[in-house]
């Protein structure tokens, strides 16, 4: 019976018995009992283990093992850099137009896929080397210039530049293709559904006047109280045309700035709209010679320099329930030929944010732009665009849009048609950040 007994309790003690909780046993020789306390007759046979103990600790032992043997088999990833650092931006949906005088359309739509790398080539931890992939896909019935239909994916290079840290005090720059001073500041702290629409002053419904990259450098400041974007660049874009030819097209070069003022003290930081509260006002705007946008109004042979300014003032209020934003926009053509961009305008919108983690939304926006031509009968062209929706923050990686669009061709203003048309429009968008 003893040596039964003492059997049993050796195999209860299984692999893992030294990390478990141990229970001495007692015995008494005359009668063979077993007890787990001393007492008087009573032998000590040794400390034991639990063997449900020793059983949930080695499944334990098994996991961790388990995760190791599984990081082995993951493939390894060479680079002559420190460190590399993926991720990605996706604005995929759904958009049903209505225009006046047409049939009504619906598409799915692959509005942007960004992938990008950063490569950290430099001993500086905060310098780094990026590039960014873009890939849209129109279903245009309009052919270009060569006679091509655009009805299929295009992929093609929308920010490649070096970032170098701290150049001058509080100072970093970019270098190569890389941000305009004014458009990546308002989606990141202004108008924050850019998934549904760009900003003012690069919707083509509203003022149309710029857009976000362009071969060039840009220096970047940020302190608590302000912060500012100085850069030169091509000034065409980057899809534009930039060689000079003998209408002297596209020669010259952009200065275009941000200087903002960070009244509550938070300018350094990269701020998180559903956490922290900001105020903030700007002056941006950019000065265009000899630009490619003019070539409309540009006499062949002259050799004459055509440029345009544009420039804005633009203030924004956030705090986690509420952000309201208002801008005021003026566009002046040297040439005084085109309408096109010649203007003024302001664009106004807000964010009304509720639910236990403000991850629900009611947004809106109204932007007004007035085109001046000299050539032109109606001297003033107004056009309205009014944006209106609900969002859902499911998640730090996915946000949905139920949203909508109404655009008000006042006084002939024309929009990607030769025809004078008013349109409204029904969205769903997924947002998704990884």
């Amino acid at each position: 019976m003893k040596k039964v007994l003492l059997s049993t309790l050796a195999a209860m003690t299984l692999s893992g018995a030294a990390f478990a909780e141990t229970m001495t046993l007692y015995t008494d020789p005359k009668t063979g009992q077993v007890f787990t306390t001393s007492g008087e007759g009573r032998e000590e046979m040794g400390d034991f283990v639990s063997a449900k103990e020793v059983y949930l600790q080695n499944q334990e032992q098994d996991s961790v093992i388990a995760k190791k043997e599984s990081k082995k088999k993951e493939t390894s990833v060479f680079a002559k850099a420190s460190k590399l650092k993926f991720s990605g931006t996706h604005y995929l949906g759904y958009n049903y137009m209505n225009v006046d005088g047409q049939d009504a359309t619906g598409n799915f739509e692959m509005r942007r896929n960004y992938v990008q790398v950063k490569a950290y080539v430099l001993e500086d931890p905060k310098s780094y080397l990026r590039v960014t992939l873009d890939a849209t896909y129109s279903n245009s019935k309009q052919a270009d210039a060569d006679g091509n239909y655009d009805g299929y994916a295009k992929v093609f290079v929308k920010y490649a530049y070096l970032y170098l840290d701290e150049v001058l005090p509080y100072t970093g720059m970019e270098f190569g293709m890389v941000h305009r001073p004014w458009i990546d500041y308002e989606e990141h702290q202004g108008w924050w559904m850019r998934s549904i629409s760009k900003v003012f002053v690069e919707a083509s419904e509203a003022s149309h006047l710029t857009n976000s990259a362009d071969l060039g450098f840009n220096i970047k400041t940020k302190t608590p109280y302000f912060t500012s974007e100085i850069g030169v660049f091509n000034g065409e874009g980057y899809h534009g045309q930039n060689d000079s030819d003998e209408e002297h097209i596209g020669t010259g070069n952009s200065a275009e700035w941000r200087f903002t003022g960070a009244f509550l003290g938070n300018g350094e930081k990269k701020r998180k709209p559903l956490k922290d509260s900001y105020l903030d006002a700007s002056f941006f705007g950019q000065y265009n010679m000899d630009n490619s946008k003019n070539a409309n109004a540009t006499i062949a042979g002259e050799g004459e320099e055509h440029t345009y300014v544009w420039y804005g003032l633009h203030a924004v209020y956030n705090m986690p329930s509420l952000l309201v934003s208002a801008q005021y926009v003026i566009s002046d053509n040297e040439n005084k030929e085109t309408s096109e961009w010649n203007g003024s305008g302001y664009s106004v919108n807000g964010t009304f944010r509720f639910g236990e983690k403000k991850q629900f939304s009611v947004i809106g926006r109204y932007d007004v732009w007035t085109s001046e031509d000299q050539q032109a009968t109606v001297t003033e062209q107004t056009t309205n665009s009014a944006i209106y929706g609900v969002a859902w923050q499911q998640n730090k990686n996915v946000k949905w849009l139920l949203s909508g669009q109404s655009f008000t061709a006042k006084d002939g203003r024309n929009y990607k048609s030769d025809t004078k048309s008013d349109w409204n429009s029904a969205m769903l968008t997924a947002e998704v950040h990884w």
